[in-house]
């Protein structure tokens, strides 16, 4: 096997600011990894990397893992053993090895001659999956106009978390006053009595779907269950959930996950993750970081697994390399794509 990668900087159409990111101003470019699998047959398998700041993961960080991989340990048609050859390199670097895992799932579809959905015996229905498009935190009047911009998609996620928070949300709904919300807290909210009341008054707006994250994941778990309890909205894990033993958690204090291939290692961990969720009768949700069409379409062959999808992030940048999965007026579809097999992914000319 031979495994080559290289960095990609993506340029957003808009500055990307979410809580955690106030101090810094946000970002403009974002930058990715992006990893391609050969064998001797010449089947090939493309994966990426969106690292994390938060969990003390970059490019470099992702580049300096990818290098100390043994390509020979690598197979399409072990992608367990191959797995388990990445945790000897070192433990975490979760969005690292979440590129190779791609790859290799594309790799090993492509020879059953099969998309990644139907490898998992999962298949896609169309007309059935949307995602939400992303508003990023903002002054009001940037906000309305985001707003304004993504008038086709039928579900908004509106980040929160700044001390302007009460305006954008009236300056979304100054522009959209009944359609469908859903919030983002990012962990902005440090105690459980300050999220309780947060959460009231987002209560308030009768069209609001439900919440991620509003405190910390290292908050106490004591707290997260008072909050659950009191909660007039669902509350769905993100930061608290990064791969399936996180669900006794969630199950416990959350009413939903949020699941992320770079979260989990790919798209192998995000299934386990998603599958022990459902048993454990949580709602489930793919979300995604700024990412091209490679690492967002791995998400949506997953779609089958989940109630509700965030994977928009390819849709907030100019410059995407690739053609995958589209989500016209959030309506997310396969049915454009080139490829017929693997991701279903294929370089844009």
């Amino acid at each position: 096997m031979q495994l080559r990668f290289w960095r990609c900087d993506l340029k957003l159409a808009r500055v990307w600011t979410i809580a955690r990111d106030l101090k810094s101003g946000g970002s403009k470019v974002c930058g990715v990894v992006l990893v391609q699998l050969t064998d001797n047959d010449g089947v090939t398998g493309l994966g990426e990397s969106a690292p994390i700041e938060r969990y003390h993961e970059n490019v470099e960080t992702v580049q300096q893992f990818l290098g100390r991989i043994d390509a020979q340990r690598l197979s399409f048609d072990d992608i367990p053993g191959s797995m388990a050859h990445l945790d000897t390199v070192a433990a975490g670097n979760n969005a690292a090895k979440c590129a190779v895992n791609i790859a290799l799932l594309d790799g090993a579809a492509r020879r059953a001659g099969k998309p990644v959905y139907d490898f998992l015996r999962l298949g896609f229905r169309e007309q059935k999956h949307v995602t939400s498009f992303s508003i990023g935190i903002d002054s009001p009047e940037v906000v309305a106009q985001k707003v304004r911009e993504a008038e086709a998609y039928p579900v908004l996620k509106l980040k929160l978390g700044s001390p302007q928070d009460r305006e954008n949300l009236a300056a979304l709904r100054s522009v959209a006053p009944t359609k469908t919300v859903r919030v983002d807290g990012n962990e902005a909210w440090r105690t459980k009595e300050e999220a309780l009341k947060q959460l009231e008054w987002i209560a308030s707006d009768k069209h609001i779907e439900f919440i991620e994250q509003p405190m910390p994941s290292s908050s106490a778990r004591e707290d997260l269950k008072w909050l659950k309890e009191r909660s007039p909205l669902p509350l769905m894990a993100d930061e608290s959930c990064h791969s399936v033993n996180d669900i006794p958690l969630c199950a416990e204090c959350f009413h939903a996950i949020n699941v992320k291939l770079v979260k989990t290692a790919g798209i192998s961990g995000a299934h386990d993750t998603l599958q022990a969720a459902r048993q454990a009768g949580l709602k489930t949700m793919i979300g995604c970081m700024i990412e091209t069409s490679v690492l967002i379409t791995a998400a949506a062959h997953l779609a089958e697994l989940t109630d509700y999808l965030d994977i928009d992030g390819n849709l907030l940048i100019t410059n995407d390399p690739y053609l995958g999965a589209t989500a016209e007026k959030g309506m997310v579809s396969f049915k454009d794509a080139k490829e017929t097999v693997g991701l279903r992914v294929s370089a844009r000319k």
